[in-house]
Formats: C-alpha cells, sequence, structure tokens
C-alpha cells in the first residue's frame, strides 16, 4: 500500500458516517507545502440547511492552544526573552504567592500549577480579572514537582505573557495579524461578528448515566466534588456549555484555550507551515516541539501525558525526560512517530505534525463526543493514513 494510504482515510471516513454518527465533519492532509487531501460531509447545522465544506469553520476548543503558544514563542523571541527565564521578569505581579521562579517553559509546558483558578469571581469575559486572579494566586502544585494539564487558564497565562512582551497587542489580535494573515488560514481565536454566518453548529456529546461509574479516571476526578480536575475545568467561571459557546459572545471572545474557531485545512496547513519553515518561527524553536519539556501522570486529566512548548506529545514508557528513542507509546493519538507533536480538542477535534514523515493532519467535527482525547471516528482516520 501506499503511504501516506489516503484510500483507506477516505473509507473510514464513509465509515463514521455510516456507522459512527457523525453529523458533520472535514479531514485535511498536508504534505511538504501542498495539501494532498481533503474531504468534507455532512450537515453544519441542525436542520441540515447547510452542507459541510472544506471551508466550513467550526468551535475546535483545545486544539486552538497550539496556535496560541506559537504566538507566545515568536512574541518572546521577538524581545529576546528566553524561555527558561522566570515569568515574573516580564509580568512582575506574576512573583506572588511562591511563583518568583516558574519560568515560561513551565507556562508552556502545563507545570505552572495554575491548573485551577481559585478566585470564582473571574469570568471568562474578563481578561484583566482572571490575569489579576493567576498573578495573586499561590500554585496548585509545588514549582517543579509534575504537571497538570490547564484546560482553560492556559490561554489566560499566554494572552497575558504576549500582551507583556508586546504592549498593544491581545493574543487574537495577533495570531491574525502574524500567524492566520500571512499564512492565510480560517482559523480564529476571536471571530469577528461578520463571519459568524460561517460557523458549524456544535452538538452537544451524550452525557453518561453516571459519571462516577466511568471507567476513564478523568471522569471519576470529574465527579469528585472538590478535585483539581474538577475546579481545573470549570475556571474561570462562565461559557460551561456547548449553548453557551455557540452565542455570539463566545464567538467573538479571544478564548485561546477554548474557544478558537477554524477549518480542519487550517488547522492542517498550520502544522504545515512550521513543518515547511513558512512559519514564523526560526528553525530551532520548531525543532524544539518535538521534545518533551514534561511526562508523566498528569495531574489533572489523571492518566500520563507529555507535553513540549505549547504542544502535547504522545506520553512514552517512563525514562528521564528528553529521552524517547526505543521506548514504547502509552497512548499514540500522533500517530506511530515519537517527534509527532499536537494538540486535541474537545469532543473529537484532532491536529498534529508529523516531523519525521513531513506530514500534517486535521479534522474538526461537530457531533461531540465525550472526552479531551480524539475518538474513534478520529482514531480511525490517523490509523488509516499510516495503515
Amino acid at each position: 500500500m501506499p503511504f501516506p494510504n489516503l484510500d483507506a482515510v477516505a473509507a473510514q471516513f464513509d465509515e463514521n458516517f455510516a456507522s459512527r454518527g457523525e453529523a458533520g465533519a472535514a479531514v485535511s492532509v498536508w504534505r511538504e507545502g501542498r495539501e494532498i487531501f481533503s474531504l468534507a460531509r455532512g450537515r453544519a447545522d441542525r436542520e441540515g440547511a447547510r452542507e459541510w465544506t472544506a471551508g466550513t469553520p467550526a468551535l475546535i476548543w483545545s486544539a486552538g492552544k497550539a496556535a496560541a503558544a506559537m504566538c507566545v514563542l515568536q512574541a518572546l523571541g521577538r524581545v529576546g526573552i528566553e524561555l527558561d527565564a522566570p515569568v515574573a521578569s516580564l509580568w512582575p505581579e506574576f512573583a506572588q504567592a511562591g511563583k518568583e521562579r516558574i519560568t515560561f517553559a513551565q507556562v508552556l509546558s502545563h507545570q505552572a500549577g495554575l491548573a485551577a483558578l481559585d478566585d470564582r469571581t473571574a469570568t471568562v469575559l474578563d481578561h484583566a480579572a482572571v490575569a489579576r486572579a493567576l498573578a495573586a494566586q499561590a500554585p496548585n502544585w509545588p514549582p517543579g514537582e509534575g504537571h497538570g494539564y490547564h484546560p482553560r487558564t492556559f490561554g489566560f497565562l499566554l494572552d497575558e505573557i504576549l500582551r507583556r512582551a508586546q504592549p498593544g497587542w491581545t493574543l487574537g489580535q495577533w495570531w491574525r495579524s502574524h500567524w492566520a494573515g500571512l499564512l492565510g488560514l480560517d482559523l480564529w481565536i476571536g471571530m469577528p461578528d461578520a463571519l459568524h454566518g460561517r460557523v458549524a453548529t456544535t452538538f452537544p456529546a451524550k452525557q453518561p448515566a453516571s459519571a462516577q461509574a466511568q471507567p476513564d479516571p478523568l471522569y471519576r476526578a470529574l465527579a469528585e466534588e472538590d478535585s483539581l480536575t474538577r475546579r481545573a475545568f470549570a475556571s474561570p467561571s462562565g461559557l460551561h456549555s456547548v449553548s453557551q459557546m455557540m452565542t455570539a459572545e463566545a464567538r467573538r471572545a479571544e478564548l485561546a484555550a477554548f474557544g478558537a474557531i477554524g477549518t480542519a485545512r487550517a488547522l492542517a496547513g498550520f502544522y504545515d507551515a512550521l513543518l515547511t519553515g513558512r512559519a514564523p518561527l526560526p528553525a530551532e524553536t520548531v525543532a524544539r516541539l518535538s521534545e518533551p519539556q514534561s511526562s508523566g501522570l498528569d495531574r489533572v486529566l489523571r492518566v500520563p501525558t507529555a507535553f513540549s512548548l505549547g504542544v502535547m506529545l504522545d506520553p512514552v514508557e517512563p525514562a528521564e525526560v528528553g529521552a524517547t528513542a526505543g521506548r514504547r507509546k502509552l497512548r499514540a493519538i500522533f500517530g506511530p512517530s515519537p517527534r509527532a507533536f499536537g494538540q486535541p480538542g474537545a469532543g473529537g477535534v484532532h491536529a498534529f505534525a508529523d516531523p519525521e514523515n513531513g506530514m500534517s493532519f486535521g479534522y474538526v467535527m461537530n457531533q461531540m463526543e465525550l472526552g479531551v482525547f480524539p475518538n474513534h471516528r478520529a482514531l480511525s482516520l490517523v490509523e488509516a493514513l499510516y495503515s
């Protein structure tokens, strides 16, 4: 069979609609600077009045985290700030409550210990209030002692860092001017009102009968009344339901960690730009994206995870951080290569880069399933690609 196996991807895409409950979706594969595969099908709204096309954008949830991280890497590089420097050197108020030595690299790799916000009055639509609360708060765990996914606070941390590094800019504005506009990507961190009519309607996942009965450690943790996991996914307050994320208010908000909107083509094209040198980042910075900065049992997700500089890696068998050769993957959502990196989004959205094979992948859909990792629909496409 040829590689990549695009016929197999097409077959699995068909099967997603035939037997796996797909409503509307698109998949895009790029290799060495061009899109080599694209499929789009289904309905972009509940009534089926709008057909899903390759140009249909949808809510991509956490898949926008990678775009936000690349903005911060670029912004810090432009002012000559090293990633091992303390965040407080740029954001002095951040040096409160034991956070004096937390570095930019630790923030980017989910080691900062600010996954859950204690201040429940700060809302997702008030960036200044969230930034003040993050600056004042003590870490959820001792800095340097493990890592944990920051599902919602991650975007506010990166946005404030960019604002300090590049006064006069917000993260969403920087992304549009320095990345999406430059590369021609239909991906927004804060979407203009005039474009809202293009966005597909997202359908919420069906809830399990009992979260406590779920075998997934994440859902068991979410059922615990005051667990770090539950608090991390609940803070900052506001915009917790799919219906709330479909409002104009949410679409225009620059919610980099969980509110970006984009197409499958844009996600795959973004990662292709990183691989081919079209992205406005030095090659040595892009090379570091394949190198784990944190790995092991995730304090929030309760399963092994690994992160680099703002992107996720597949976790591998335990060993010293940084050594990946010959170690078996514990999870393979990014294909077989140990150098692959990306960032999935809630409900099934998925995107990644494979530097070893010069290939990138993007998948966006509107019928969510439970989970923060790719589901069977997304993974069937990835597995087919490498079959």
